[in-house]
C-alpha cells in the first residue's frame, strides 16, 4: 500500500508537470490518471470511511478560498456570484434531478436531488489552473472565485437535506425550516467568533511549524464543531476563513507566512489527488457490479446528466449577462444637458463608492458559462454517501458515483481542455485593476517608510531614504501615479547575493565551513534574494 501510495503522488506531479506545460487545469489529467487506475488491475482497495469524506476534503479547501477572497470584490460584483453560487446551483440541481427522474423511473426524488446538488457546484482549483495562464479581466475571476466560494455552501445545504430525506424516508419544508434557518443564522454568527478565538492562539505560537500545524487543526476542528452543533459547517468554516484572513496580517510574523503558503497550496493538490484516486478506486468495483444489460442504462444516464450540467449553466449565465448589458446601458445614459462624466464613468468601469462596474460584454459571459468545471466537491459528495446502515447503503448509490465521475471527467477534459483557447480567441481585454491597486499600494508604502526615516542621519538610513525616494519621484512622474515593481538597487543586489553564493559554496566545498553553517547562510541569502525579486520571477 505504502509503495502504490508513492508511485501515486510520483504520478501525480508528473501529471501535473505535463497540464502545466500544455496550459491544462491539472485536475483534468489527474482524472485521467483516476480512469486508468479504474481500469488497472492489481490496484489495492483504498477506503474511506464515507463519514470522513467531507470533512478530510472540503474543510481544507474552503479554508484556503475564504482566506483569498476579497470582500471588497466580492460586494461590489455580489449580483452576478449570487447568481451563479445560488441560482446556477438551484437550476441545476432541479434539472438534474428531473432528467434522472425521467432516465430512472423507480429513483427516489430524494436520491435525484442528491445527484443535482453533487453535479452542481464548479471547482475553483480546475477554472482557476486555467486563468493562471491566459490573462483575464480581473472582475471575471473575481467572479469565479466567489462562486466556488459561495455554492459549496448552497449545494452541500440541498445535499444535506436530501440525504437526510433519504434516509427517513419523508421530508416536509415546515419540519426543517426552522432548523435549516436557525442553523444558516448560527453559522454566520459561529464562524466569525471561531475566527477571534483562533486569533487570539496564535499569539502564544511564533513557531512556522506548530502555526500551522494549528492552522491546519482550526480549518478541521471548526467544520467538527459547526457539524456536532447542527450547524452548516460549510458556512461556518467560509465565515471563519474570511474572518481570519481579515485580521490576521497584523498578527503574523512573515517566515510563518511565507511557509504557511507552500505548506497550504500542496496539501490542495495532495487532497486533490487523493479524491481522485479514491474515486477511481470505487469506479472499477461498480462496473465489476453492473450487469450486462447495465451498462447501456448507467452511460445513458450519466451522460445525459453531463449535458444536463453543461447546457443549464451556459443557458443561466448567456441570457442573465445580456439583461444585465441592457440594464447597464440604460444606467449609462445621460439625460441631455448633463454632464457625461457620470456616464463615462460607468462606461470605463470605474467602482468607485462601490457602484457595480459595467458588463463585459458577450464574451465574458460565455467564458464565464464554459468555466464550469466539475472537481474536488463534486468527488468528496459522492464518496460521503453512506455505503451501509440499518436501511442499506444510499439508494442507487453506485449509479450517483459513477455519474458523478463522468461529470467531473467530461467538464474537465472537454471544458478544461478547450477553455484557454476559447479565452485566447475571444480575445477578452483587461485594465489590470489589481496591477494599478498594487503599483498605487506600494506609492504610499514606500512612502510611508521615508517618513519613519526622517530625523535618523546614519548612513544606512540616508541610503534607504535615497533608494525609496527615487521610487516615489518615479511614482509622481508616473501618469497613474503608480510605483515601479523593483527597487533601484535590486539588480545590483541579486549579482552581489549571486557572488557570495558561489564564494559560500567554494568555502563548502574545500570544507573551510562545514554544513551547518553553510544552511544558515543559504537561508540568509535565500530571504535576502527574495526580497529583492520581483513576484513574476520567484
Amino acid at each position: 500500500m505504502f509503495e502504490w501510495v508513492v508511485g501515486v503522488l510520483v504520478g501525480a506531479v508528473l501529471l501535473a508537470a505535463l497540464a502545466r506545460r500544455v496550459g491544462a487545469p491539472y485536475p483534468a489529467f489527474l482524472a485521467l490518471g483516476g480512469v486508468v487506475l479504474a481500469v488497472m488491475p492489481g490496484v489495492p482497495n483504498l477506503r474511506l470511511d464515507p463519514e470522513l469524506a467531507l470533512t478530510l476534503f472540503l474543510a481544507p479547501v474552503l479554508v484556503d478560498a475564504g482566506y483569498g477572497t476579497s470582500l471588497r470584490d466580492m460586494r461590489i460584483n455580489w449580483r452576478p456570484i449570487a447568481g451563479l453560487a445560488v441560482g446556477a446551483v438551484a437550476a441545476t440541481t432541479v434539472a438534474v434531478a428531473i432528467v434522472v427522474k425521467l432516465l430512472v423511473a423507480d429513483i427516489p426524488i430524494s436520491a435525484a436531488i442528491v445527484l443535482g446538488a453533487i453535479v452542481a457546484p464548479p471547482d475553483a482549483v480546475a477554472a482557476l489552473s486555467v486563468l493562471a495562464h491566459v490573462p483575464l479581466p480581473h472582475r471575471l475571476t473575481t467572479i469565479l472565485r466567489g462562486e466556488s466560494l459561495l455554492n459549496d455552501a448552497a449545494s452541500l445545504l440541498i445535499y444535506r437535506l436530501g440525504v437526510t430525506a433519504a434516509a427517513t424516508g419523508h421530508f416536509t419544508l415546515s419540519e426543517v425550516a426552522p432548523a435549516f434557518l436557525l442553523g444558516v443564522v448560527g453559522s454566520l454568527i459561529a464562524g466569525p467568533v471561531f475566527a477571534r478565538l483562533y486569533l487570539w492562539s496564535i499569539r502564544w505560537v511564533p513557531d512556522p511549524a506548530s502555526s500551522i500545524i494549528l492552522q491546519f487543526a482550526a480549518a478541521f476542528g471548526v467544520w467538527i464543531a459547526a457539524e456536532a452543533a447542527g450547524l452548516s459547517a460549510v458556512l461556518t468554516v467560509v465565515t471563519f476563513a474570511v474572518t481570519v484572513a481579515r485580521y490576521s496580517p497584523e498578527r503574523t510574523a512573515p517566515r510563518p507566512r511565507v511557509l504557511s503558503y507552500a505548506v497550504w497550496e500542496t496539501a490542495i493538490f495532495v487532497l486533490n489527488v487523493m479524491a481522485f484516486v479514491l474515486i477511481g478506486n470505487q469506479i472499477g468495483p461498480i462496473i465489476e457490479r453492473l450487469h450486462a444489460d447495465q451498462h447501456l442504462s448507467h452511460a445513458l444516464v450519466a451522460g445525459s446528466v453531463l449535458l444536463t450540467v453543461v447546457l443549464v449553466r451556459i443557458a443561466w449565465v448567456l441570457p442573465a449577462s445580456g439583461i444585465r448589458r441592457m440594464g447597464f446601458a440604460a444606467k449609462a445614459r445621460v439625460p441631455k444637458g448633463e454632464s457625461s462624466d457620470l456616464g463615462d464613468a460607468f462606461r470605463k468601469g470605474i467602482a468607485a463608492g462601490g457602484r457595480e462596474p459595467p458588463d463585459l460584454g458577450p464574451g465574458a459571459g460565455f467564458a464565464v458559462s464554459w468555466a464550469g468545471m466539475r472537481g474536488l466537491v463534486t468527488i468528496a459528495g459522492a464518496l460521503a454517501l453512506p455505503e451501509s446502515g440499518p436501511n442499506g447503503g444510499f439508494p442507487y448509490r453506485d449509479l450517483i458515483v459513477l455519474t458523478a465521475f463522468t461529470v467531473v471527467l467530461g467538464t474537465l477534459v472537454i471544458q478544461g481542455l478547450t477553455l484557454r483557447p476559447l479565452l485566447a480567441w475571444l480575445k477578452l481585454e483587461d485594465t489590470d485593476p489589481v496591477g494599478h491597486e498594487v503599483g498605487w499600494g506600494r506609492a504610499e508604502a514606500y512612502g510611508a517608510a521615508i517618513s519613519s526615516l526622517e530625523g535618523d542621519d546614519s548612513d544606512i538610513a540616508k541610503a534607504l531614504r535615497r533608494e525609496f525616494r527615487l521610487v516615489v519621484e518615479e511614482a509622481e512622474e508616473h501618469e497613474e501615479g503608480l510605483a515601479p515593481e523593483k527597487l533601484p538597487a535590486d539588480d545590483a543586489r541579486r549579482r552581489a547575493i549571486q557572488a557570495a553564493r558561489e564564494r559560500v559554496l567554494a568555502l563548502r566545498r574545500t570544507g573551510e565551513i562545514g554544513d551547518d553553517a553553510f544552511f544558515i547562510l543559504e537561508q540568509e541569502f535565500d530571504w535576502t534574494e527574495l526580497s529583492a525579486t520581483p513576484r513574476a520571477e520567484t
